[in-house]
């Protein structure tokens, strides 16, 4: 698999989230991306909590992202389709809520790992609709993987 590259604005690989991008109404971080692997078709961003207790949290799940776009502004809105700046459809989180919702912070807890992927896709998920589960994501994207990128941050 080919190997990209995915950074933020906003904070540094394995380095604090900012505080507005944590809880439940927390914003959208900007992403970028660079050496999109060639024959990517689309863009499919999915971000997780691996370490809570109740398993892997989904905070997260971006797609219908044109293979040309070279980043995500922050404060995507909550909407499952959006035009602009960048067209893409928003998947369901964990809390079945369209968009994003950020890690909570637990001083009890410790601190969990929130990794951000960038994957890169053989084909357009037109099958599809805006407000996908991230089941639905993942059987959709089966066997389409041409690469992934990583940026984790921590809440």
């Amino acid at each position: 698999m080919a190997a990209f590259r995915l950074t933020s604005p906003a904070f540094e690989h394995d380095a604090d989230l900012p505080e507005d991008q944590l809880g439940e109404d927390g914003t959208s971080p900007p992403l970028a991306w660079s050496d999109v692997p060639e024959g990517t078709k689309e863009l499919v961003v999915v971000c997780e909590d691996p370490d809570a207790d109740a398993g892997v949290i989904t905070h997260w799940i971006v797609y219908g992202i044109a293979p040309d776009a070279t980043s995500l502004p922050a404060g995507l809105g909550r909407e499952a389709y959006l035009e602009g700046p960048v067209e893409l459809c928003q998947g369901l989180n964990e809390y079945d809520e369209v968009g994003y919702s950020g890690p909570e912070t637990d001083e009890d807890r410790g601190p969990h790992r929130i990794f951000f992927r960038l994957i890169a896709l053989d084909t357009e998920l037109t099958q599809l609709p805006p407000g996908a589960t991230r089941a639905e994501l993942r059987v959709a994207a089966k066997d389409h993987i041409l690469g992934r990128a990583e940026l984790v941050g921590i809440a």
